[in-house]
């Protein structure tokens, strides 16, 4: 019989930014768990916003107009709202994931084209809609994060795509230190983590003492993509929990693990 609070009594580590915690560390206070929201990278927008006005106002040129992320979304909207919104018979819009998708729906944009299963530019280079047929010649705008990955851009440049990548939000790591993830360690009340960032988790591994990294690398850590298992393994996390995507993937996760002592 599934216990209808499978997380009764355990602390789990939040780590989306702050304004996409939320709904994670509800669902988990459903289901029994001690949810505690730790943000692993903070994130703000870029301080030179001209480049995100000039793409908005050219965004009638463009063929497509891909939004890596809510964040994305949340920080070019501004401007394309100054630029008078999105532009009637405009680009396709394209995103990495569902929550994107929604962000974009969320403010009347509607008819995103975005991978159903896996969520990365992998995925997303695989639809139709970014083949070479579908793209050479045309013009791209990828709405990102400062320092995001490049394999999208230069995948579309090599199908013939004339891209422009426009950073309009940065990330920095958490400003605040890691005192209370070492206090919850300490005091035996931290039972998992949730990691839904490569970059985040480097911002934690480089922030933890000795100390610290010996208790990450023994807590389980839950991860919705198989690159950042590698990345976790691969900074000396030994016990790496591989889920489905987003959210739900990550709850599902938490949900069906053989917690220790658990009648």
């Amino acid at each position: 019989m599934t216990h209808p609070r499978p997380l009764a009594g355990r602390t789990i580590v939040v780590t989306r930014p702050a304004a996409q915690a939320a709904p994670l560390a509800e669902a988990i206070a459903a289901a029994g768990g001690l949810p505690l929201i730790f943000p692993l990278l903070e994130i703000s927008p870029v301080a030179d916003l001209a480049p995100v006005h000039a793409a908005a106002a050219r965004l009638a040129e463009c063929a497509l107009a891909i939004f890596i992320s809510p964040n994305a979304v949340e920080h070019a909207w501004p401007a394309i709202q100054a630029a008078g919104g999105w532009p009637a018979g405009g680009p396709i819009p394209a995103a990495v994931g569902q929550g994107t998708v929604k962000a974009l729906a969320a403010r009347g944009v509607h008819g995103c084209i975005a991978p159903t299963e896996r969520f990365d530019s992998e995925a997303l280079l695989a639809l139709p809609a970014l083949a070479k047929p579908a793209v050479d010649g045309k013009k791209v705008l990828i709405f990102r994060g400062d320092g995001g990955r490049e394999l999208l851009a230069d995948t579309l440049r090599e199908r013939g795509a004339q891209v422009d990548c426009i950073a309009c939000y940065r990330r920095q790591g958490p400003s605040g230190g890691v005192a209370p993830l070492l206090a919850a360690w300490r005091g035996g009340q931290l039972d998992a983590l949730t990691v839904s960032s490569s970059e985040g988790l480097r911002y934690l591994v480089d922030l933890l003492d000795a100390e610290g990294r010996t208790y990450l690398a023994e807590t389980p850590v839950f991860v919705p993509h198989a690159r950042i298992a590698e990345n976790a393994q691969s900074l000396g996390l030994r016990q790496v929990v591989l889920t489905d995507g987003a959210d739900a993937g990550l709850l599902a996760g938490l949900h069906a693990y053989n917690w220790p002592h658990d009648e």
